[in-house]
């Protein structure tokens, strides 16, 4: 080989290896050493064929002749044509005249299908750096997708960005999005078609019959931490061709992109559940504003008289209330009522008692048709399953004699200046359980250092951490113990009385007492 040839070679060897390069175009270089290889061995025409999927197949030709496409009808003859014929592993060269395989130059036929086979490999390149490109893309696209969806706090906006992005994302004509609720999938929402309207919750892997009207169906679960939060369907992948079915890269796809929609749901519903707590919050600071103004400030001083009243509510707002008010006729008018429940609907109820009951006491005389008037009006301007147990009594200050109605409520306690504890005799049903109920007024008489003690069942109900309830007579003991004390530093003993026997343990119930004893 001459060193004009050499510095050719290497030059050609050079360019040879720069086709492998991802983006390089080989064809003039091949084209060129085919015109070498054909000039070099005294050839007319030359085809090169490579392996593609177990044949051979033509990738190049030269010169006038007609070679097959493929290897598999070669060599022969075909309209008086002869090949010859010069095989290597994974190639192939055809040409004619058909001279003797040896008389071709080697070396440049080599050199001719090395080039081939780089500029193969180059486009195996391209193909997977296109590949790589494009998954990330779409990477880049579900990441876009997740940020949008993530951003979106509402449900009700949450199905619609969720649906939209989903047909987007895999080119889908339609699309359904369902909520996991009642054991099954219900629709939320739909694109472009029909959808089941429900679906059983062990369908949620099977597209069918979820898109009745597509062809091609893809359905996959959103899940988190293995709770069913949802299912997303998408049918019919659009194309330049048409509507085909989804390739595996897209169920990947929307798995990626179902695992996103359920921390969006996720999101969604502890959003959903930070603005109810916060709504919550607002009314329990209301109800508990309406519960203050309407407990008193003071109680009334009344010559013969001492009083005091004490109330700790279980939640931020409790249903317990009472009142000491005096009358225009001189006596004193006594309450203590605990309605069912907590919160705002319990603050309401107590605000329509108290008012109601002051309307009613100021307007008529203390019987039983007061408090029948008084069930009546609570049965109408309750809910069904709202009713308020209440102790009323009315005090007459000069002879010290009692009137009272207990509408379920705990019997009030009587203790004598000898310390003998004594039950009131229990009354009629609740208030507002219902409207035809009847009550009567029963009448006792406070005799002089006698004590009378209205309370809620938050005191003898209060448990300690083992169960065990404070009970009747514990409190039985402490009234015993009131003579000569303050009823302001009895209420004081009771109160912390029933927190050192709770010792911690959470009560469910108000506790509310009322005291009032005669001098």
């Amino acid at each position: 080989m001459t060193v004009e040839s050499e510095v050719a070679h290497s030059s050609t060897w050079r360019e040879l290896i720069a086709l492998a390069a991802p983006g390089r175009d080989g064809r003039m270089l091949l084209d060129r050493l085919a015109a070498e290889v054909a000039r070099g061995s005294g050839l007319d025409s030359l085809a090169v064929y490579a392996e593609e999927d177990g044949e051979l197949r033509r990738r190049l030709q030269t010169g006038p002749a007609t070679f097959p496409a493929r290897a598999a009808a070669a060599p022969g003859a075909a309209g008086g044509e002869a090949w010859g014929r010069f095989e290597v592993p994974g190639g192939l060269l055809l040409y004619t005249p058909p001279v003797p395989a040896a008389e071709l130059d080697h070396h440049a036929v080599l050199t001719l299908l090395c080039a081939l086979r780089a500029v193969q490999l180059g486009g195996e390149l391209k193909r997977h750096s296109f590949a790589a490109s494009y998954r990330g893309v779409e990477l880049q696209s579900l990441y876009d997708v997740g940020l949008a969806i993530a951003r979106t706090l509402e449900l009700d906006d949450l199905g619609d960005e969720v649906l939209l992005r989903a047909v987007s994302l895999l080119d889908a004509r339609v699309g359904a999005f369902y909520l996991y609720e009642g054991g099954g999938y219900r629709l939320e929402r739909t694109f472009g078609g029909e959808a089941a309207p429900r679906v059983a919750a062990d369908a949620a892997g099977s597209a069918a019959g979820l898109l009745p009207g597509a062809r091609h169906a893809l359905a996959v679960p959103i899940e988190a931490d293995g709770k069913r939060l949802g299912l997303l369907a998408v049918g019919d992948k659009e194309s330049r061709h048409g509507v085909g079915a989804f390739p595996e890269a897209d169920r990947r796809m929307l798995r990626l992109f179902a695992n996103q929609v359920a921390i969006a749901l996720e999101n969604a519903r502890l959003h959903r559940q930070a603005l109810e707590k916060e709504r919550l919050e607002r009314e329990l600071d209301l109800a508990a504003e309406i519960q203050r103004q309407l407990l008193p400030e003071s109680l009334p001083d009344v010559p013969g008289f001492e009083f005091a009243g004490w109330n700790r509510s279980a939640r931020h707002v409790g249903g317990d209330y009472y009142d000491v008010r005096g009358a225009a006729d001189g006596g004193v008018h006594l309450v203590l009522g605990d309605v069912t429940g907590k919160g705002m609907p319990a603050a309401l109820l107590v605000s329509t008692l108290h008012s109601a009951l002051r309307l009613l006491l100021a307007a008529r005389p203390f019987d039983a048709e007061l408090f029948e008037r008084l069930n009546r009006h609570i049965v109408e301007s309750s809910a069904a399953n709202k009713f308020i147990t209440t102790a009323v009594a009315r005090l007459e200050p000069g002879t010290g004699r009692l009137d009272y109605v207990n509408a379920g409520h705990n019997p009030p306690l009587i203790v004598d200046a000898h310390g003998e504890v004594t039950e009131l005799p229990p009354g009629g049903i609740p208030l507002g359980m219902f409207g035809g109920a009847r009550y009567r007024v029963a009448t006792a008489t406070l005799e002089p250092g006698a004590l009378l003690c209205v309370y809620s069942d938050g005191i003898t109900e209060c448990e300690d951490p083992s169960g065990e309830e404070f009970g009747r007579e514990r409190l039985s003991r402490l009234l015993r113990s009131a003579a000569g004390r303050p009823l302001a530093d009895l209420v004081r003993a009771i109160d912390e009385a029933v927190v050192e026997f709770a010792a911690g343990a959470p009560q469910g119930d108000d506790q509310t007492v009322v005291l009032a004893r005669r001098s």
